[in-house]
């Protein structure tokens, strides 16, 4: 499993390095048909590679991705090592080390049928050209295993995550010399900053009942990038403020949406366009539940610690996979810690319970 580790690590795929993807989705695709006596369905969609391994009528699907955050060229500055039990290099956690346990946990199965692989190459950037695949794949499935890591160094399970939105406003004012005729402009970073306080508003107004409802919490509206302005001697004509929106239920997500697009302009003649949207469902507890239950019986069948669950912020392709209906469970992937940071790094001790834990998971629902 080390040695397949190693493999993926060596081959760097920068989500945003479509060839480098390429180059990783065939390093994948023979570790998958070497362990599982079959290749990939190869599926290329807007120069995004991803694979497809469909046995019999899948009961079951497993749900990877190969790219990672990591820039071509992070192998130099972080290189593949395993010492002391803890193994590093450029997405070993997030998730290299899950694929390979995925794909020895199958190999360990008297059969795969019943089973449906996908690993996708664009998860990171929010999974755009691969969401349909993954909805299409797990149309008829009793159930989904995302390979994501766990949610900490104790190898807890994800059993929630909110979902994705992003937006972007846009506020359109007018130019003028700012010191002969400044009043003849319409100064679009002043707009700006009435908006990042609009935004501000709808979070509070997503506060208590919003957290009332759900083990995530609170829906999160938080402003990241501003701009605007060309000149320093000009009246903004132009602003803009990005919004990361994260929503623990449907319903909050399609209230923020409301609210997003319902946001008015507070500067005289100047104009605002909300761009963006929804991107991934929340995943809500009740998918996981059952599920969950059933990980933490055969952990003990096991002779391992039944693992914990929590609720978490970020999103995955488990977002796709509960919303269409499929029961779900994630973080079923490497133990370790410090994903997309300089800390990343992987549990050698850990991934061999995991694969084994999986196996068992794939047998009894299938």
């Amino acid at each position: 499993m080390l040695a397949d580790l190693e493999e993926l690590v060596l081959c760097e795929s920068f989500s945003a390095d479509h060839a480098a993807v390429a180059r990783s989705a065939e390093v994948v695709g023979a570790l998958g048909a070497r362990l599982l006596g079959a290749g990939p369905e190869t599926i290329v969609i807007d120069g995004v590679t991803h694979l497809r391994w469909t046995f019999g009528t899948p009961r079951v699907l497993l749900v990877g991705h190969h790219d990672t955050v990591w820039p071509m060229g992070s192998l130099r500055t972080h290189p593949w090592s395993v010492v002391d039990g803890i193994a590093r290099g450029p997405g070993v956690l997030d998730m290299k080390a899950g694929l390979v346990q995925m794909f020895h946990a199958l190999a360990s199965l008297p059969s795969t049928d019943g089973v449906c692989v996908l690993v996708n190459g664009d998860e990171e950037v929010g999974s755009a050209t691969s969401r349909q695949l993954i909805e299409e794949s797990v149309r008829g499935c009793a159930a989904a295993f995302v390979l994501e890591a766990s949610a900490d160094e104790q190898g807890t399970l994800k059993t929630a995550r909110k979902g994705t939105s992003r937006y972007e406003v846009v506020v359109h004012g007018r130019a003028a010399h700012a010191g002969l005729e400044p009043q003849k402009g319409v100064n679009a970073a002043i707009e700006v900053a009435h908006q990042v306080l609009s935004i501000a508003d709808i979070g509070a107004s997503m506060g208590t009942d919003d957290a009332a409802r759900s083990p995530l919490g609170s829906a999160t509206l938080t402003p990241t990038l501003l701009s605007a302005g060309s000149a320093r001697n000009t009246v903004p004509a132009l602003g803009r403020v990005s919004v990361d929106v994260r929503a623990p239920t449907a319903a909050a997500q399609d209230r923020i949406d409301r609210l997003m697009r319902g946001l008015t302009a507070r500067t005289p003649g100047a104009r605002l366009e909300v761009l963006g949207g929804r991107q991934r469902p929340p995943m809500e507890p009740e998918s996981s539940a059952e599920l969950f239950a059933l990980a933490c019986r055969l952990a003990t069948e096991l002779g391992q610690e039944p693992p914990r669950g929590i609720a978490v912020g970020g999103a995955s392709d488990g977002n796709y996979t509960a919303a269409a209906g499929c029961p779900t469970l994630d973080g079923l992937g490497a133990v370790g810690g410090g994903a997309h940071a300089d800390t990343e790094h992987v549990e050698v001790a850990q991934m061999l319970p995991r694969t084994r834990l999986l196996a068992r998971l794939i047998t009894r629902t299938r």
